[in-house]
């Protein structure tokens, strides 16, 4: 299988759906709503069709996403995937869903890409390209709104059960339709997704009203580190493992920590720098306005969309990750670095 179209499903995609009957999907580490959303959604459309699917995660579902309707059939049992496979005498069908890069399927990216056929599902702009057939649309809101089309596609009914899936995916991507991505078909999609019984109310409760006291424990330790860079136009805030230490939060905890600085009047780019453990360390970034996070992030070997993108260090610690992305974010909004920028 080969090719990629970006603006229609390639015909190979929907072709290997049909005539296969084994499934096995995946999507990036420290899965969010679009990824979760995603993958579920597509496992409820392929059962719908008769299809036997296997979901696998490197970690178990964070309690964030707990209350998705398909989180308890995620498996982290490498073991029970491999059997899954061979039962299906090495015809199990591999799809890979918002992981722009095979780096970002994690660990075990080797033996889950020995799986093939492999066919990717992404949205990202700075996808980078793996897999036997890829379809990629930058422009769409999410990947979950391509599921919702590919379901088109095979001419299968949506379930409540999809539906609530594919709006948790949407939802969590277009920031609840705030951001740019946002666009006419996302509200059209959006709506059938409600007619198929979703309550926009219930899943906003869910994913926003959903917090412990150990997350925003660690929220208030982490917004303690807000600081202002390049003439109130760059905020950065960063968590280390004392912090996780100090407030009994886990990783997953910090998902949209870095909607805080963003929401400041005068900043076009949000930094949150996370140090997960000493050595190693990710940076997401979030803007609005002019700048391009993607082509920042590409600077540092990363990628991600306009307004949302990412990457990793290794072997650097904070304040040195922190003067260095402060360099190249003054020199693309044309300001001058000041005493205090690192």
């Amino acid at each position: 299988m080969r090719g990629i179209t970006v603006r229609g499903i390639p015909e190979t995609i929907t072709k290997c759906i049909s005539d296969n009957q084994r499934f096995v999907l995946l999507t990036h580490i420290h899965p969010d709503g679009d990824a979760l959303g995603s993958m579920f959604g597509l496992a409820d459309i392929l059962e719908g069709m008769g299809k036997e699917v296997f979901c696998f995660v490197e970690e178990p579902v964070s309690q964030l996403y707990a209350f998705l309707p398909g989180a308890g059939r995620a498996s982290c049992d490498l073991d029970a995937l491999h059997e899954f496979v061979r039962q299906a005498h090495d015809k199990a069908m591999m799809i890979a869903l918002d992981s722009g890069d095979d780096n970002r399927l994690g660990k075990y990216k080797d033996e889950l890409l020995a799986i093939t056929p492999l066919v990717v599902i992404d949205h990202h702009k700075s996808h980078k390209e793996y897999g036997e057939c890829r379809w990629v649309e930058p422009t769409r809101s999410s990947t979950g709104e391509m599921v919702y089309e590919l379901a088109m596609a095979l001419g299968v009914e949506i379930s409540y059960s999809c539906a609530f899936h594919l709006y948790v995916a949407i939802c969590t991507d277009t920031g609840s339709f705030r951001f740019d991505s946002t666009h006419p078909r996302t509200f059209q999609i959006a709506a059938r997704l409600l007619e198929a019984g979703v309550n926009p109310a219930e899943i906003s409760c869910k994913i926003y009203d959903n917090y412990s006291v150990a997350r925003l424990s660690l929220l208030q330790l982490v917004l303690a580190t807000l600081t202002l860079y390049a003439a109130d136009q760059v905020a950065c805030i960063h968590v280390t493992p004392d912090m996780f230490a100090a407030s009994g939060a886990a990783v997953q905890d910090i998902e949209g920590f870095i909607d805080y600085p963003r929401s400041l009047q005068t900043v076009k780019v949000a930094v949150f720098i996370k140090e997960i453990q000493p050595g190693q360390i990710a940076v997401s970034l979030r803007a609005k306005g002019g700048c391009d996070v993607a082509e920042i992030a590409k600077v540092f070997n990363g990628g991600g969309h306009r307004n949302a993108a990412g990457f990793r260090f290794s072997g650097k610690d904070l304040a040195e990750v922190r003067s260095q992305v402060l360099r190249v974010l003054n020199n693309d909004l044309g300001v001058q670095p000041d005493s205090t920028d690192g």
